[in-house]
C-alpha cells in the first residue's frame, strides 16, 4: 500500500495533544542504576518516582522508569534534554 505525499505529509505534522501539568513518564538507561539514580535527582527539579525496569540479557545496561509531573512542554523537553546529556545516561526514551 503506497500513501501519497500529501497524506504522509499530514500524518508527521500533527503533534499529539498534551494536556498541562501532567505526569511524564521517561525510561532512562545507562550502566547502572543507582549511579542513574543520582543523575535523575540531579537533573529532575521535583521529586520523582524512580522504578526498576529491564536489565540486557549481558547484565551491562540497566532501565529505571521515571514518572515526574511536569508543568508545560518547555519543562518536559528541559528535563528530557538533561538527562539525555547527563554523562551516566546512554539513552532516554
Amino acid at each position: 500500500m503506497q500513501i501519497d505525499a500529501q497524506t504522509q505529509q499530514q500524518c508527521t505534522a500533527k503533534k499529539p495533544v498534551i494536556t498541562y501539568p501532567c505526569l511524564w513518564l521517561y525510561k532512562v538507561i545507562g550502566e547502572d542504576a543507582t549511579t542513574l539514580a543520582r543523575a535523575i535527582n540531579a537533573v529532575c527539579p521535583a521529586p520523582a518516582v524512580i522504578v526498576p525496569s529491564k536489565t540486557s540479557s549481558s547484565g551491562k545496561y540497566c532501565s529505571l522508569n521515571v514518572e515526574i509531573e511536569v508543568a508545560d512542554e518547555a519543562t518536559r523537553l528541559a528535563i528530557y534534554q538533561n538527562l539525555k546529556n547527563h554523562l551516566a545516561v546512554k539513552m532516554v526514551l
